[in-house]
């Protein structure tokens, strides 16, 4: 059974929140009102509302990084990675980890970049050659 997932955070300004996921990241806006707005994150539901945004640090150890915990993310096939790589350096996005191969030629291979959502959220992308590979060992 394949579920979507649903995800529900707070951000500081929801014009701020529209133009970076809907403009920069692509995502299609749902529903809303004056506190909150929903995005097509990838296929999953996020809700984002007005608040303030959860606390991160940067102790999560994944391989050769430090990873800021929490963070949110999606898993896109290689291509869409590319693609959504390629869009976030025109759109002027800064890295926090800039787009690399994590786990080259082991089990679990992936793409991977982090960067900030305009309230601070870290945000993970990944990306698989073969999804078959996502939980890989």
């Amino acid at each position: 059974m394949q579920s979507l997932f649903h995800l529900a955070i707070h951000i500081t300004d929801l014009d701020a929140a529209r133009q970076f996921y809907g403009g920069v990241l692509g995502c299609t806006e749902g529903r809303s009102t004056d506190t909150w707005v929903d995005f097509d994150f990838f296929g999953h539901q996020l809700s984002l509302h007005l608040g303030k945004p959860f606390e991160t640090t940067r102790t999560g150890k994944v391989g050769d990084h430090m990873v800021m915990m929490p963070h949110i993310g999606a898993v896109l096939r290689l291509d869409d990675w590319l693609a959504l790589s390629d869009r976030l350096t025109q759109n002027g996005v800064e890295f926090d980890i800039p787009p690399v191969i994590r786990f080259e030629g082991e089990p679990g291979e992936q793409r991977t970049m982090f960067f900030f959502d305009p309230s601070g959220t870290p945000i993970e992308i990944k990306g698989f050659r073969d999804f078959d590979g996502l939980f890989a060992s």
